[in-house]
């Protein structure tokens, strides 16, 4: 089994906000996949269900995301996973917006829901960055990662969103390089 766990905060005047397209993306590939419906464990909510082969737990942490590790911390010791099992789907300021990346362990660019994951598990997990973008100053991160995507973004993160649910065969297959060029290749249609 794999945990694919999304970053967030949990409530409604959060749905859009750019530091949400954790919670975004495991939405966009519960629908596409078929997953069975949200249940509420592991102070989160999950759906289970297969990608291929795979048995993939989707978890999005109710905890805010100051403490997400708590609740990735939960399912992954509840089935006796180790981290090689966890992939975290998460905002990225360092990336241009859309642009997908997977890589294991890295820095955590001062990404609470990061931290806390790292302080519960380690840095050594799966990470699948999808670009905000940075909005040119310091002062001004803040806002625009808990701000809502404007309109004009709407279609661009709909395109990148359903491309990362048709291709997540390959992510829970390993192939991290097939994943990314297939989805970038998707947003170039």
């Amino acid at each position: 089994m794999q945990v694919w766990a999304g970053l967030g905060n949990p409530g409604p005047q959060y749905a859009m906000h750019r530091h949400n397209v954790g919670f975004m993306a495991l939405d966009a590939i519960a629908e596409v996949h078929g997953f069975a419906p949200v249940q509420k464990k592991f102070s989160g909510w999950v759906q289970e269900g297969r990608i291929g082969s795979h048995k993939v737990l989707l978890l999005k942490p109710a905890t805010f995301m100051n403490e997400s590790g708590r609740a990735v911390g939960e399912a992954l010791r509840f089935y006796k996973l180790g981290v090689e099992a966890l992939t975290v789907f998460h905002d990225e300021l360092d990336l241009a917006p859309f642009k997908v990346k997977v890589r294991i362990g890295g820095g955590l660019a001062g990404h609470n829901g990061l931290r806390s994951i790292d302080q519960h598990l380690g840095p050594d997990f799966r990470r699948v960055r999808i670009g905000i973008g940075h909005p040119g100053h310091k002062d001004r991160v803040t806002g625009h990662v808990l701000g809502n995507y404007a309109k004009a973004e709407i279609d661009d993160l709909a395109g990148m969103l359903g491309a990362m649910a048709a291709e997540a065969e390959w992510l829970a297959d390993g192939n991290d390089a097939r994943f990314m060029s297939d989805v970038a290749l998707r947003q170039r249609d």
